[in-house]
Parts: C-alpha cells; structure tokens; sequence
C-alpha cells in the first residue's frame, strides 16, 4: 500500500514535473500538462489513461481501478491508493507522465519509454 507522500515524491521524480493546486487538490504536470491528481482525502489518485484501457483495467480489477462520474467523459482513471505497490504506482505514475510529455522529454528520457499505443 503506498500514500499521498510516495504518489508526490514518485510524480515529482519525473523529468521537468511540477506540483500545483487546482480545484482545491495537489496536480502534477510535465511541462505544465496535468498528468496525475490527488483528489479527495488522498486515498486515490486519477491519471491519464486511454478510454479503451481504462475499460479493460475497471472491469478486470474493480477493486483497483475505478471511473469517477465527473470524468467518464475524459481518458482518466481512479487508481485506490490501498490496492497498489510502490512498483505498480511508479509504473502507472510513467505510463501516465508519457502520455502528458512533449516529444521533447520523450526523445530525452527513452529510459521511460513510449507512451501506450505507439
């Protein structure tokens, strides 16, 4: 199980992130582009994921993986805090950051790969 410190100091690990307040929640971004929250008590957190995916990982794991009504609409997913490691958050935490990344940092940073469906 891993907190709300291990989801910032992961995330703030990233090449070029940064972390700042919006709707009253902690976000991180990779070159001013949001890539993973930290909403309510800080017992899950939402990052980038494609809709298909997404679909994938809720119906396969539901305790793990969940859609918040408000972001149906949007390529996020909510990820329980409780029901990952720090491998697995490190691993979503990338996955997601590739997604937000410029080309730039992709190109700079190969050790973490490409994003998903490339």
């Amino acid at each position: 199980m891993v907190n709300a410190d291990d989801v910032r100091r992961t995330a703030l690990a990233l090449p070029d992130t940064t972390e700042k307040l919006a709707w009253s929640m902690p976000t991180f971004r990779v070159a001013g582009k949001m890539f993973v929250t930290l909403p309510e008590e800080e017992t899950s957190i939402a990052v980038r994921c494609p809709k298909l995916e997404r679909d994938e990982l809720v119906l396969a794991e539901p305790d793990k993986f969940w859609i918040a009504d408000h972001e149906a609409g949007f390529a996020w997913v909510r990820v329980r805090l409780k029901a990952i490691d720090q491998e697995e958050l490190s691993d979503i935490l990338a996955d997601s950051w590739r997604q937000a990344a410029p080309p730039r940092l992709l190109e700079s940073h190969p050790e973490l790969g490409v994003p998903a469906g490339e």
